[in-house]
């Protein structure tokens, strides 16, 4: 498994709207796997292998590059800096935590920490208060000079490196940067087992996921694929405190067939199709639905005339925190499900 290619995606910052260095990093990787490399106005970077004939299958693949994070809203003369987030937080996530803070010039360690009184000198009920993410301040330690190197609009993540555990991976951003890797991985699957495909391959790196779905929205009305795949992280809340019925999924059972969330419901042909290959080829899997959310799989089937879509997901446990952990087993399952796949279309 190609460890240090995630580790890389998932170090490398990239919030909505600014993507930039993460796509970077796809584009060099992808110079051999893909016939056409293209940036399209919004930032996706858009990935084609061709088809056979003269109107093979179009099926493209989400993978969104962008991981939740913040905007500089603004700083105070005396250089504490303040956000805006771009991307669903849980504030109770953000206490005392290293940040990165991105600028055109540069990048500044930080610590952001909530607003109000330390434990020592704080009341007991004001330690019960949970606040708004925009409650949050982040500290540089550069004082009042922090207003000359930081700009409203610079952008900031979450500051912690992947780390290996038995089978599990632990990071940030592995939301959405497993994507990255299967896009990426999936094709390398493919010319290593020596399969072809028959239909136009498109591996989309999108734009903007974690704040309305809008890079997929635009690739979908340019590309117009017959098959739409959406791949993303999912819910693993097989975890104390949470009902057997909530956990969505369970790590190291296999990638799942995500068939429903807020924004689309999977084509059932293609449902039942996957779990065949999946049967045929051994691979472990497993039927996914989130209560709400949404994902790029919604934005392939619905933007133009449509098309049938679905969700390839991967179970995440800690879900948009700076710990979020997989099993490298179902990556790699997720990764052969969709190479076997592809070789049938």
């Amino acid at each position: 498994m190609n460890i240090d290619l995630l580790k890389r995606l998932c170090e490398t910052p990239g919030v909505p709207g600014h993507e930039h260095r993460v796509r970077d990093l796809i584009a060099r990787e992808a110079a051999d796997l893909f016939d056409t490399i293209e940036t399209d106005v919004m930032g996706s970077l858009v990935c084609t292998r061709k088809g056979e004939g003269e109107n093979p299958e179009r099926i493209v693949l989400a993978c969104h590059m962008d991981e939740i994070g913040f905007l500089v809203s603004h700083v105070s003369d005396k250089g504490f800096v303040h956000v805006s987030p771009v991307g669903g937080f849980d504030p109770r996530n953000l206490f005392s935590r290293r940040v990165l803070v991105c600028t055109d010039e540069g990048d500044y360690r930080g610590i952001m920490m909530a607003e109000g009184k330390p434990v020592h000198i704080s009341a007991p009920e004001d330690r019960k208060k949970v606040p708004e993410p925009t409650d949050f301040f982040i500290d540089l330690g550069l004082g009042a000079a922090a207003k000359d190197k930081v700009r409203v609009g610079d952008f900031v993540v979450m500051d912690e490196p992947l780390v290996e555990m038995g089978e599990r991976i632990v990071s940030k951003a592995l939301d959405n940067r497993i994507a990255c890797w299967l896009g990426l991985e999936i094709v390398r699957k493919l010319l290593a087992d020596g399969r072809s495909h028959k239909c136009q391959l498109t591996v989309a790196f999108t734009v903007q996921e974690e704040v309305g779905l809008r890079g997929a929205r635009t690739v979908a009305y340019d590309l117009k694929p017959h098959i739409g795949i959406g791949i993303d992280t999912t819910l693993a809340c097989d975890t104390p405190g949470v009902p057997e019925r909530d956990k969505t999924t369970e790590l190291g059972a296999g990638f799942g067939l995500h068939m429903k969330d807020n924004s689309f419901i999977a084509d059932g042909a293609l449902v039942r199709e996957f779990e065949a290959v999946a049967k045929e080829e051994g691979i472990a899997s497993q039927r996914t639905i989130l209560a709400g959310g949404g994902m790029d799989g919604a934005s392939l089937q619905q933007a133009a005339s449509g098309a049938r879509a679905i969700g390839i997901v991967v179970g995440t446990r800690y879900i948009h925190t700076v710990c979020e952990m997989i099993d490298r087993r179902d990556l790699l399952a997720a990764r052969d499900v969709l190479a076997a796949f592809l070789s049938r279309h």
